[in-house]
């Protein structure tokens, strides 16, 4: 997915065709840090294990970029000519073909970038890829497109299972997050399970914020949820950014929580002493995780109480 708020910035401030080139040019420069296998830099992509948004979800999670955003400064909107100076709408619809066909092909270019630069440091690189994985990880993280999972924490392909959505939700009636715990547990036998939030997320904010968000309420309710569990604590902090910061830890509490309650981490661990569950969270600031030190074994034993699924 292209950067919204960089080709609204290139449309609302090029004047003329030669300026909008020399832009464009520079727009093909961006990416110089490696991510993942296309070398793009945080920030560039929004994930969704779920696939692409539609109409209504993509405006809302717009909104979502500017819940987290602490600036009051509205991003602009792209605006194109009216029909009445054609030659300026074809102008401007022009500059955004050109900015799509560079923005796709830097993808390709940095994948080969890429591709090239394992080879020469590790010639079986590759055949070790495609003989299968064995990941010590399975990441649940949000679709941020600042925290790629890979690079934050040092690790390779093939080291973590990745699985994000908004706000890094792990609910019960998700398929999609289930099957995910499933197959990394039950099949991949990952050793490690993370729960990973971060500062500054837009979901936990829009959750705070009385508005209705649309085709996002049903997944915003969990956060939401999490909110009237803990309502005393949070309400007792008397600063909003620092409220804000403890639902978001809260939030990452609640979901390893969730993923506690499911059969396969219980099963696995009653035969197998793993996988342990973990509750991180990032910081923008300063680039660095918290653990939250989920006591795993008093978490299980607690839960367990209730959701008892190892068939004992």
């Amino acid at each position: 997915m292209f950067n919204a708020r960089l080709v609204a910035s290139f449309l609302t401030r090029q004047s003329s065709s030669s300026r909008c080139a020399t832009k464009l040019n520079s727009f093909s420069r961006l990416s110089s840090t490696a991510n993942t296998t296309t070398q793009l830099r945080p920030g560039v992509r929004f994930c969704s294990s779920h696939g692409s948004f539609g109409t209504a979800s993509r405006t809302a999670a717009n909104s979502l970029t500017h819940q987290s955003s602490s600036s009051t400064t509205t991003t602009p909107t792209p605006r194109f000519a009216s029909s009445s100076n054609s030659s300026s709408s074809s102008s401007s619809s022009s500059d955004v073909a050109m900015y799509l066909k560079q923005s796709h092909e830097r993808v390709f270019e940095s994948n080969r970038t890429w591709a090239a630069e394992q080879k020469a440091r590790d010639p079986e690189f590759f055949a070790k890829l495609a003989a299968g994985q064995n990941p010590e990880y399975l990441w649940i993280g949000c679709s941020d497109s600042r925290i790629p999972a890979e690079q934050i924490t040092g690790l390779e392909p093939g080291d973590a299972f990745v699985h994000r959505n908004i706000a890094n939700l792990v609910c019960n009636t998700d398929l999609n997050a289930m099957s995910v715990i499933n197959y990394a547990v039950q099949h991949l036998e990952v050793k490690h399970i993370v729960v990973c939030g971060h500062y500054g997320c837009g979901g936990v904010k829009a959750a705070m914020t009385a508005k209705d968000m649309g085709i996002l309420n049903p997944w915003l309710r969990n956060i939401r949820d999490v909110y009237r569990l803990h309502e005393k604590e949070l309400d007792a902090i008397p600063e909003e950014e620092a409220r804000y910061n403890r639902l978001v830890e809260l939030n990452v509490i609640e979901q390893c929580r969730n993923v506690i309650k499911t059969a396969p981490v219980q099963q696995s661990y009653a035969k197998n002493k793993f996988p342990i569950v973990h509750g991180w969270v990032f910081g923008f600031h300063d680039g660095l995780l918290k653990d939250l030190e989920i006591d795993f074994e008093a978490v299980l034993h607690d839960i367990q109480k209730i959701y008892n699924l190892t068939d004992n």
